[in-house]
């Protein structure tokens, strides 16, 4: 039986992650993204998330498998409680409960934060038998308790095919007014004793 563990992200997993990430970028619609970032640029993106959000890895068996983090909704200070995610599983490692480990460390650390609504975009298939997309993301999604708020028709266009986008949101916390100050990751993890 595996083991499977979630631990923080720095900066030097990025090829690791970026080699996850490059599967879903260059073989599905799952990323709308045309070409695989480079590697400088996958560390800036992993080294700015972390100034105020989670980036956790799982690892099987000491192998990285997949990976989660949270960024703002929007850039207005009134977004402060509203975080959107992104999860990654590599290829070889799906149906193993890993999605859902990493996202119940996720939403643990943004409760944390005094986050209090999370949400997730995917991308949707037009058609049912598409070959680069499925709707795993959503049902994924749905199955941890996010619902579909919104959705986008034919707003992307990747490998010659019209993509729908939908946006799902899950409540995770309590909205009291005034709201608690939302605390940056590296201030809750110094406050932690971390």
């Amino acid at each position: 039986m595996s083991t499977i563990t979630i631990r923080l992200a720095g900066v030097e997993d990025a090829a690791a992650l970026l080699d996850i990430y490059s599967y879903y970028v260059k073989n599905t619609a799952v990323s709308y993204e045309y070409e695989v970032p480079s590697l400088e640029e996958f560390t800036a993106r992993v080294a700015n998330t972390l100034k105020n959000y989670p980036y956790l890895i799982a690892e099987v068996d000491g192998t990285i498998a997949g990976y989660i983090y949270a960024g703002r909704l929007g850039v207005r200070k009134a977004y402060d409680w509203s975080a959107e995610t992104s999860v990654y599983i590599h290829r070889d490692y799906h149906r193993m409960g890993i999605g859902r480990l990493l996202y119940e460390k996720l939403e643990d650390y943004l409760r944390r934060q005094n986050v209090t609504n999370v949400y997730a975009g995917a991308a949707d298939p037009v058609d049912d038998n598409d070959p680069y997309l499925t709707r795993n993301s959503e049902h994924f999604h749905e199955a941890l308790g996010y619902r579909v708020i919104a959705r986008f028709n034919s707003c992307g266009n990747k490998f010659g095919r019209w993509y729908n986008l939908i946006k799902m949101e899950k409540v995770i916390g309590e909205h009291t007014c005034p709201p608690k100050p939302f605390i940056p990751f590296p201030e809750l993890l110094k406050n932690e004793g971390r």
